[in-house]
């Protein structure tokens, strides 16, 4: 089985095989500059055991102009994932091919419905009874997974995250990379080249109980930039924390912003706002969310299921500012805007907004 050589830690799937609630979700996500869109592919699968209330694969894309498609997969023995890397599939329907990676002939020749995604393949064919077909292949050239060119990948959660007391796991796949190919929407072909990638998953029992999140790579006029953001409040053993970070990958280095190397505040209003700065030693980084848009509702996994509980858009505006420090003042190291930001919201309450100074 070929693996990326930037395949980060937690880059296989996670189910022990027992029959306890579990779920599984991964993150795919394209921008397209040139037309000022971007498609998310968000998969996940619930209670693979077989037999439970949830058992069952989601498929849901978020298209351009905030556009939503979802189709469920209610069979998990149609759904298969490597547990050594990136890997993953889910048909839907009679298929002659035993769940597993196939050529991309192979798919179009045996599948009637379903996808498959590796760290640099990605391929899918799903159609809605009214808003009809949905198909896409491309390939993907990771630049960056998590950490700083030629250094070991890292857990976006540290350490402690591969003794799973957190609830959920979350691993960013891929901060930035550039995929070809093309995509079918709504009787529309989206070609493109070297389009900005990204990919991330979550795993466990559950989502936080309440989250935020932020997401570029897109910035106008700075390719090398990618930026992960987010936090949220999440079960550690008996008791709930609230914690969050920001990654940014920039110029070959990354500058990792977490509970235990620098102070980290937000101000995350219901919807329409998102702003953290961090301080460390060295760096400082200020980021902002701000969107006119409404967002559209996503599914997400529940202790009940999937439900509608988080509020997106791919089109938000953005502005990051990194700095080095250097005895009492700040050098800027990079400053950039997006039209183009993943904002996100979830859980809750949302009744007033998060701040954590």
């Amino acid at each position: 089985m070929p693996l990326h050589p930037l395949q980060t830690p937690h880059s296989g799937y996670h189910w022990d095989g027992k029959d306890h609630r579990f779920f599984e979700g991964w993150y795919f996500r394209l921008t397209l500059p040139e037309t000022r869109q971007t498609f998310a592919f968000m998969y996940s699968i619930e209670d693979p055991v077989g037999g439970q209330p949830h058992s069952g694969g989601t498929a849901q894309i978020l298209g351009p102009k905030d556009g939503y498609f979802c189709r469920t997969f209610p069979d998990p023995q149609k759904f298969w994932a490597w547990p050594e890397g990136l890997g993953l599939g889910h048909w839907r329907g009679d298929s002659p091919a035993k769940p597993r990676l196939l050529s991309g002939t192979e798919f179009k020749e045996h599948i009637t419905e379903g996808y498959q995604v590796t760290a640099t393949w990605h391929q899918g064919y799903l159609n809605d009874p009214v808003l009809g077909p949905v198909a896409w292949e491309y390939h993907t050239e990771p630049i960056y997974g998590w950490a700083s060119t030629g250094q070991p990948q890292q857990s976006t959660a540290g350490l402690l995250s591969s003794l799973q007391i957190f609830e959920p796991g979350w691993q960013i796949l891929m901060a930035h990379g550039h995929s070809t190919g093309w995509i079918e929407w709504q009787g529309e072909r989206y070609e493109f080249a070297n389009a900005p990638a990204y990919s991330e998953k979550n795993w466990g029992r559950s989502f936080p109980q309440k989250w935020f999140w932020l997401n570029c790579n897109a910035f106008e006029g700075v390719p090398d930039l990618a930026l992960t953001a987010g936090g949220g409040r999440r079960q550690v053993l008996a008791w709930m924390e609230s914690v969050a970070m920001v990654g940014v990958h920039h110029g070959g280095k990354f500058y990792e912003f977490v509970p235990w190397n620098a102070r980290v505040t937000w101000h995350i209003t219901p919807w329409g706002y998102w702003h953290m700065r961090c301080d460390r030693l060295d760096y400082v980084v200020e980021v902002t969310g701000t969107t006119n848009l409404p967002g559209i509702p996503l599914r997400a996994p529940t202790h009940n299921g999937m439900a509608f509980c988080c509020r997106d858009t791919a089109l938000g505006d953005l502005s990051l500012k990194l700095w080095q420090r250097r005895g009492s003042a700040l050098d800027l190291v990079v400053a950039a805007t997006s039209t183009q930001a993943g904002l996100e919201v979830g859980g809750g309450p949302w009744d007033e907004p998060w701040v954590k100074e």
